[in-house]
């Protein structure tokens, strides 16, 4: 009896083997690895202080003051959102701190726990007013960042009589803090500031959290389809408060380390456009402007790149009136970028 030998079927391309280098092509930050390593020649060959290895430091201590930042950025574009007021948010945590233990001649620590208290307020109204109105996260964060670089400058001036904060450098408490936040210690010929370390903890743990945890699956999940991810059961409105609170979290941490690194002093005015150059190095590490995929680490190679540009322009003795204009050439490149890598990792 003859048997019948069925035509196999067509592979079924969920469970299908993926190789190595499509894997690898397929990761959002693939594109700003790529351009960090090219930038790092560049600047290797063309500007001979880039060489020197004590110069290191102080490349990763420019891209720390961007990249710690850059963290929750990351994830709240990941998760479809923005948020303008960041960098004056900064500021305001910084400045918070340092007046209301030098006004209430009380120990700095409780100064930072009041600024604690504040910066997460922010996320919260900024993430609570979002959900309720459903006004784009631009405009309700562009309101909170004029709010808050108003009253950076009004309440400084009011308690001061000048646009700088006084200074607490011989308060109690100064010193602890100013070991946690502004230190730097000796590693080999390596000066190395202690932000850079936080820098490296907080992009681990962000990872993690992004990668492995239920969590991330949320955040991947708002900042694709809201409407779809609320249907499946994933908490949107919670989702969405949390990162922007996350975000004032870490412009608490950035402010306290902008307040001791400057002996105890924080200028009112500081901060404004920050939160663009935040953006940026989410962008260029590979994040979608319009949320749902992106990358913790791909942020972080975009401070990197950063750092490197704006030391490398100055170490090759050129004009650094370019750098702008270099920052804007490449976002626009890495967001093409982003755009075909993701359209080719949607296509596989």
């Amino acid at each position: 009896m003859a048997s019948t030998i069925a035509a196999p079927a067509d592979a079924d391309d969920r469970v299908s083997a993926r190789s190595i280098g499509a894997r690898l092509l397929s990761r959002p930050e693939i594109g700003s690895l790529v351009g960090a390593a090219v930038i790092l020649v560049f600047f290797l060959v063309t500007a001979e202080p880039f060489r020197d290895l004590n110069n290191a430091g102080t490349i990763l201590y420019q891209a720390s003051l961007i990249g710690v930042m850059a963290v929750p950025v990351s994830l709240l574009m990941i998760g479809g959102e923005f948020d303008l007021s960041a960098g004056v948010a900064v500021t305001t945590g910084g400045l918070t701190a340092g007046i209301f233990a030098y006004q209430f001649s009380v120990n700095v620590w409780v100064g930072m726990a009041v600024a604690l208290v504040l910066a997460l307020a922010i996320g919260l109204f900024n993430g609570w007013l979002l959900m309720r109105t459903g006004l784009p996260s631009f405009l309700v964060t562009l309101g909170t960042f004029f709010i808050l670089q108003g009253l950076n400058v009004a309440v400084t001036r009011l308690t001061s009589g000048a646009v700088a904060s006084n200074s607490i450098s011989d308060m109690d408490g100064f010193t602890s803090a100013k070991a946690l936040f502004a230190s730097e210690f000796k590693l080999g010929g390596l000066t190395i500031k202690i932000i850079v370390v936080w820098w490296t903890v907080f992009v681990a743990i962000a990872a993690w959290m992004l990668l492995r945890t239920k969590i991330g699956n949320w955040i991947f999940a708002v900042g694709g389809d809201a409407a779809s991810a609320r249907a499946v059961g994933v908490p949107v409105k919670k989702v969405k408060i949390g990162l922007f609170m996350t975000v004032g979290f870490f412009a608490w941490f950035t402010g306290m380390q902008l307040l001791f690194v400057q002996n105890g002093v924080v200028q009112s005015g500081e901060g404004v456009g920050k939160e663009f150059l935040y953006i940026i190095a989410a962008v260029v590490g590979g994040c979608l402007l319009t949320g749902g995929y992106g990358s913790v680490v791909g942020g972080a190679v975009g401070a990197l790149i950063f750092g490197m540009v704006q030391l490398g322009v100055v170490y090759a003795g050129w004009n650094p009136d370019w750098f702008k204009a270099f920052l804007g050439a490449m976002l626009l490149l890495a967001t093409i970028v982003n755009l075909v890598v993701k359209n080719k990792a949607d296509a596989r």
